[in-house]
C-alpha cells in the first residue's frame, strides 16, 4: 500500500479542544490505523479565538505582548497581542472582549473597550500594520467600545459619554472623532469569519444576538441601537463628504460589517478593510502549498452549519483541496448542514452518543474520528 500524504487542518473545537490539540488527536487516530502515511498537522483559525496561536506557530520569532485590559463586563482581563518580525501586530478580540470571558452573558451591556485597548497598545508599540481577528465576541456594541479606546467620543444630547454596550447607544446623539487615532502606515485588516451586514434579518443582532444571551424581545432593541449608531456615523460622513466633494460608502452594508456584534462595522468606520479570516491565516501558514501535494485534507470545527460555508475554515480547506485535486474529509462536533463537498464526514456527537459526551472528552472522540476516517480511506 502506497503511503498517502494527509494534511490535518482543523479549526478549534470551541470550549472543547484548541486547534493544535484537535489536529494532534485526529493524527493519532489516523496513525493507529495507517501508521505508514505521512501526516502534516496544520492547526487553523479563521479570525476567532486561536488566531494568535496559529500565527505564533507559523512565525516562531513572533513576540507575545501581554496587556491588562478592561473586559466586556468591566473586570480586568490579562490579554496579549502578537508582534511579528515584519512589524505587523496581530490582535484578537476574543482575548479581551470574548464571550468566554462572561458568566452570565450580558446581551445589552457587554462591550469591546478592552479590544480597543489592545489595539491601542499595539499602536503605542509602533506597529507597521494591524491584523484584527474579531471572532468570538461577547457584545453587540457596533465596535463603539473599541473606538472609544482609540479616542472617539460617543455622546448624548447633553454632551456626556453614553454608557458602554449596546444599551448605551439608545441615548447616542453625536459622535466626535476628532481624537480618533490614525491607522498604522500599513493599514488595518479585519479578519472575519462571517459575511453578515450590520443590520436587518441577517445582521449582527438577529443572527448572533441569541448566541450572546439576547432574548427574542431584545433583538429589535439591539438592531435599532445599531441602526442609530450607523445613522449618526453616516451624518458625520455626509458632512465630511460634502466638505470634500466625495461620495460616502455605506459601511453598514459591507459584507462582514455585522461580524462580532458589529465590531466589523466600527472598524470599517475607523478606516480598516475586511478580509476572510481563514484565507488570511491560511496564507500565513502556507496552507495552499501544503494542500497542493496532499492526497487527503482533513478539516473540522466544533459546529458545522450553514454559516460554515461563508468562509470558515472547513469551506476554505475544502476549496483548497478541490483546486489541488485532493480529497477532503470533515470532523465536526455537530453537523447541521450538507457535507456534499467532503468524501467523508464524522460527527463527534454521533460517535459519542450525545453532544455532552463529545464535549466532555473531545480529545478521545477526535482520536476515534481520525481512526474511523483512516479505516474508510481508499485513496
Amino acid at each position: 500500500m502506497k503511503p498517502a500524504r494527509i494534511v490535518i487542518a482543523p479549526d478549534s473545537f470551541k470550549g472543547s479542544a484548541a486547534a493544535h490539540v484537535a489536529a494532534a488527536a485526529i493524527g493519532r487516530g489516523w496513525s493507529s490505523v495507517r501508521p505508514g502515511d505521512e501526516l502534516h498537522l496544520l492547526p487553523m483559525a479563521d479570525g476567532g479565538e486561536g488566531t494568535i496561536d496559529a500565527f505564533a506557530m507559523a512565525f516562531p520569532d513572533a513576540i507575545r505582548m501581554p496587556v491588562t485590559v478592561t473586559g466586556p463586563d468591566d473586570r480586568p482581563v490579562d490579554a496579549e497581542w502578537l508582534l511579528l518580525a515584519d512589524g505587523t501586530g496581530v490582535v484578537e478580540l476574543a482575548q479581551a472582549s470574548g464571550i468566554t470571558l462572561l458568566h452570565p452573558l450580558r446581551a445589552l451591556d457587554a462591550h469591546t473597550l478592552g479590544f480597543g485597548q489592545l489595539i491601542a497598545a499595539a499602536l503605542d508599540s509602533g506597529v507597521a500594520r494591524l491584523l484584527l481577528a474579531i471572532g468570538g465576541s461577547s457584545s453587540t456594541d457596533g465596535g463603539a467600545g473599541a473606538l472609544t479606546a482609540l479616542g472617539a467620543r460617543f455622546l448624548d444630547a447633553a454632551g456626556a459619554p453614553v454608557p458602554l454596550g449596546n444599551r448605551g447607544l439608545e441615548a447616542l446623539d453625536r459622535i466626535d472623532t476628532t481624537g480618533l487615532r490614525d491607522l498604522p502606515a500599513g493599514g488595518s485588516i479585519v479578519l472575519s469569519d462571517v459575511t453578515n451586514p450590520l443590520l436587518g434579518p441577517y445582521g449582527a443582532a438577529a443572527v448572533f444576538g441569541p448566541q450572546k444571551g439576547a432574548l427574542p424581545s431584545d433583538i429589535s432593541v439591539l438592531d435599532a441601537n445599531l441602526a442609530r449608531l450607523a445613522r449618526i456615523f453616516r451624518l458625520n460622513a455626509d458632512a465630511a463628504a460634502t466638505a470634500n466633494s466625495r461620495n460616502v460608502r455605506a459601511n453598514e452594508d459591507v459584507a462582514g460589517a455585522g461580524a462580532a456584534g458589529g465590531a466589523g462595522y466600527g472598524l470599517l468606520e475607523w478606516g480598516a478593510s475586511i478580509e476572510a479570516g481563514s484565507a488570511a491565516v491560511g496564507d500565513a501558514l502556507s496552507a495552499p502549498a501544503a494542500v497542493a501535494s496532499a492526497d487527503l485534507v482533513i478539516t473540522g470545527e466544533g459546529r458545522f452549519d450553514e454559516q460554515s460555508a461563508a468562509g470558515k475554515v472547513p469551506s476554505y480547506l475544502s476549496g483548497l483541496a478541490r483546486d489541488a485535486g485532493a480529497q477532503a474529509a470533515l470532523v465536526a462536533g455537530l453537523i447541521e448542514a450538507s457535507t456534499h463537498e467532503f468524501v467523508e464526514a464524522v460527527s463527534l456527537t454521533e460517535l459519542a452518543g450525545s453532544s455532552q459526551a463529545a464535549q466532555a472528552d473531545a480529545e478521545r472522540w477526535l482520536v476515534e474520528a481520525g481512526a474511523l476516517l483512516a479505516a474508510r480511506y481508499r485513496g
